[in-house]
């Protein structure tokens, strides 16, 4: 698997992409000079990386995702459980909720979450 972890520049530009995907290459370095202070160049270049990482794609000029903001998320929660707690969630769930109370919305979202998961089996 390729490693598609990104450093805080990186997410905030990722950011920006979703934000307003699909988006036009030319659009996204305006928005990058404004918020980032970024020349044209240094956007394309960490376009150009993030589309070699496979997040993003570059298709005639317009931006897009690969991986929404939800998959990216996901994997890098999934690559954060298997190098930190040998693959196993419950052990990151005790880990968590030690250190953090959930409410009793959160635990009912959670249950519900598991039920459908159980039921799509």
């Amino acid at each position: 698997m390729r490693d598609t972890k990104l450093g805080v520049v990186e997410t905030r530009f990722a950011e920006i992409i979703w934000e307003h995907e699909p988006i036009a290459s030319r659009e996204l370095s305006e928005i990058c000079n404004r918020e980032l202070n970024w020349k044209r160049p240094t956007t394309y270049n960490v376009l150009r990386k993030l589309c070699e990482k496979g997040i993003f794609q570059n298709v005639d000029g317009i931006v897009s995702s690969v991986l929404s903001r939800e998959e990216y998320y996901g994997m890098q929660g999934e690559e954060f459980v298997e190098e930190a707690f040998q693959g196993s969630l419950p052990a990151f769930v005790a880990a968590f909720t030690s250190r953090k109370q959930l409410s009793d919305s959160e635990i009912n979202e959670l249950i519900s979450i598991i039920q459908g998961k159980k039921e799509n089996k």
